[in-house]
């Protein structure tokens, strides 16, 4: 008897240690996940609203980035010292009537200059690194983001196109705190493009789905909820899934939420629905 209860005792230890880290991946995961989603966001929605009211042959580059509950996008000049000449500041919703533009040319703040170091030093390794790669129809679009601990940039791959999305061909620069960069990695094996009919009700699909390969991440990473979430209210999605060979990562786009379970959990789940 004794034996068997501290058998229990350890297979309960065990199931909690497993739960307590995934549960800490999902939240490091979807933090920055949606970080990344409010950074493109304005940078999405900050670019047409400046484009159109600033003098192009001054445009030096853009960076976007949070702050506190606001997220900003602001235009650089192209000077040697660069300034900056247009900003669009967003609330949590995003509501283009809510924006405030503010076209006052200034030196830009010391969080601002270094955004816009990593920014350029990450378009100067694309241009000369090959482990970046390019498809045709896509932007590589570049992601600064400065944390107490870390500094980095993601490079996301967007389609130029209707109708699809784009998981993977995406990157992750790291810099040290002099900040040149330390590492580049790659996150996925390959582009993986998600067809959504691009407003044919007749293609539409109800989730997403595509898997990663055990040399990359077990579970969906930063990028995935990036654009599962720029892109859920165009595709009409309920969920996106990323299968791996330890976790399956379950996206839900209405919630906006995260469930992460082990693949011997989907796979009881799934043998009991077909039982059904």
């Amino acid at each position: 008897m004794k034996l068997l209860l501290k058998f229990a005792i350890i297979i309960f230890s065990l199931n909690c240690f497993a739960q307590s880290k995934i549960d800490k991946m999902k939240d490091e995961v979807v933090k920055e996940g949606i970080l990344l989603f409010k950074s493109e966001m304005a940078s999405w929605y900050g670019s047409d609203i400046l484009i159109e009211k600033i003098d192009r042959s001054k445009f030096g580059g853009y960076v976007s980035y949070t702050e506190e509950e606001n997220t900003k996008c602001v235009f650089l000049s192209n000077d040697k010292v660069p300034q900056i000449i247009g900003m669009v500041t967003f609330d949590k919703t995003f509501d283009i009537k809510n924006a405030k533009t503010d076209l006052v040319e200034r030196k830009p703040s010391e969080i601002e200059s270094q955004l816009f170091e990593l920014r350029t030093k990450s378009l100067e390794a694309i241009s000369n690194d090959t482990i970046f790669k390019q498809y045709k129809n896509t932007n590589l679009n570049i992601v600064p983001i400065i944390s107490k601990d870390s500094k980095k940039v993601y490079v996301l791959t967007g389609p130029t196109q209707n109708g699809v999305v784009l998981f993977g061909n995406d990157y992750l620069i790291t810099f040290n705190r002099k900040e040149n960069i330390d590492n580049i990695k790659k996150l996925h094996s390959s582009l993986i493009p998600v067809q959504y009919g691009g407003g044919d009700p007749d293609k539409k699909s109800v989730a997403s789905m595509h898997s990663h390969l055990p040399e990359y991440s077990d579970i969906i990473t930063a990028t995935d909820i990036c654009t599962t979430m720029l892109y859920q209210k165009f595709t009409e999605w309920e969920s996106s899934y990323v299968m791996s060979k330890k976790y399956v990562s379950m996206w839900d786009c209405k919630k906006n939420d995260l469930i992460i379970m082990t693949i011997e959990a989907w796979e009881k789940i799934s043998n009991q629905v077909d039982k059904k």
